[in-house]
């Protein structure tokens, strides 16, 4: 799924600029985006940066992220688009020497008309935790031309006690079109988990999984 490589690369790369630049990083992001408008997409469709401002808003306030350089956990911040949809996520960690503690994880999805409410509500929680446990922990690694995992026990998946207890879905409802909400949630949770993993331990992860390389690097 290109969408998670690039939301990667691209959410992880401007929190890098904000931190050069000694900036609040949903400032930067929010500059970036500028005033409200549609900006057409070379893949087709448009990009309406208002609505994924306000996505960006909306999990900033529910984290109370007024307080990200005041806290001694690490928030971290990150949003996209997908498909006519947008999302949003900002994750509060906490490092416990080399544990690491996923506290709070708030997701914000503008989808356009919401026609079930509670399948939106599950759908996101879902893809958040699919997408936090494929960052933690999981790889697929070759060697003399061999797939090295064969089972669970070579590829992890992230066990309750790696997750957060919830994820806080918010979801914004209009009169537009209904686009899908699909895998809508995993491109961002990743980002805003790393963004806030330096925030709490000043060490940048910038490859996958986040765990193996974190380690590598306290």
């Amino acid at each position: 799924m290109p969408h998670l490589s690039n939301a990667f690369a691209v959410e992880s790369f401007i929190d890098e600029i904000a931190h050069t630049m000694r900036e609040d990083p949903l400032k930067t992001r929010l500059r970036i985006l500028g005033e409200p408008r549609s900006l057409p997409l070379s893949s087709g469709g448009t990009l309406d940066t208002g609505r994924l401002a306000n996505v960006l808003k909306l999990v900033a306030d529910r984290i109370e992220w007024k307080n990200w350089l005041r806290t001694v956990n690490g928030l971290g911040i990150a949003c996209w688009h997908v498909d006519g949809a947008y999302v949003a996520h900002a994750i509060e960690v906490a490092m416990q020497g080399e544990k690491l503690v996923i506290q709070r994880v708030v997701c914000a999805v503008d989808v356009g008309r919401v026609i079930n409410p509670r399948g939106l509500e599950g759908q996101v929680a879902g893809a958040t935790l699919d997408a936090l446990s494929t960052a933690l922990n999981l790889a697929i690694t070759f060697k003399d031309g061999q797939i090295q995992q064969h089972s669970y026990k070579d590829y992890p998946l992230a066990s309750m006690a790696q997750l957060p207890d919830a994820v806080e879905v918010i979801t914004v409802n209009d009169d537009r079109a209904p686009a899908g909400a699909s895998f809508l949630a995993m491109p961002t949770a990743a980002p805003a988990l790393a963004n806030a993993v330096f925030r709490a331990s000043a060490v940048r992860v910038r490859r996958l999984p986040l765990m193996k390389e974190l380690l590598r690097l306290l």
